[in-house]
């Protein structure tokens, strides 16, 4: 009887253990999908960020082809790292675009700042916002925030975002 108490405290350990050691591993997997996600946390994808995102591609509970700003370089490099096949974009891949502010209609509320993913928008309360372009994913996350609908959608002749392009809008 004692050895049969041994037994399944012994087993219980083992698979203590073994969760952690698995856990570990699927960390990794984890970090590296999220390295090759751009890091925008735009919520394109579904996701409130990046790594959310990740952590479902790991666990097979969503496709690699959800990240907008990605495109098709991040669903190729996804599907090398995890052994899958390339597919389409989940959704049609948006043209290259941008925010632009109407620097004389905005008012300084800095609300398009607390929503922006990558940190692109610059200004302080009551004076007037400006975007950085070259950073811009044109996610639209600070179109519905502004008050004054100072906020507008530039298309790009060129996407810029991992090339040392200048910026060329239509």
């Amino acid at each position: 009887m004692i050895y049969l108490l041994l037994l399944i405290i012994a087993i219980a350990i083992l698979l203590l253990f073994a969760e952690k050691f698995l856990a570990v591993e699927e960390d990794a997997i984890v970090e590296k999908i999220n390295d090759l996600l751009p890091q925008t946390q735009c919520g394109q994808c579904d996701y409130p960020g990046c790594k959310p995102y990740a952590k479902a591609i790991a666990n097979g509970e969503v496709d690699i082809n959800k990240c907008q700003p990605g495109g098709e370089r991040v669903i190729k490099e996804l599907a090398e790292l995890l052994g899958k096949e390339a597919k389409a974009p989940a959704k049609e891949q948006k043209s290259p675009q941008v925010v632009v502010i109407d620097e004389d209609k905005c008012i300084g509320c800095t609300k398009c700042i607390q929503v922006c993913p990558p940190d692109c928008i610059i200004g302080a309360v009551k004076k007037m916002h400006t975007v950085v372009e070259k950073d811009c994913t044109g996610c639209e996350l600070c179109i519905e925030v502004c008050p004054v609908d100072c906020i507008d959608i530039v298309k790009l002749k060129q996407q810029f975002k991992y090339s040392k392009v200048k910026v060329n809008i239509d």
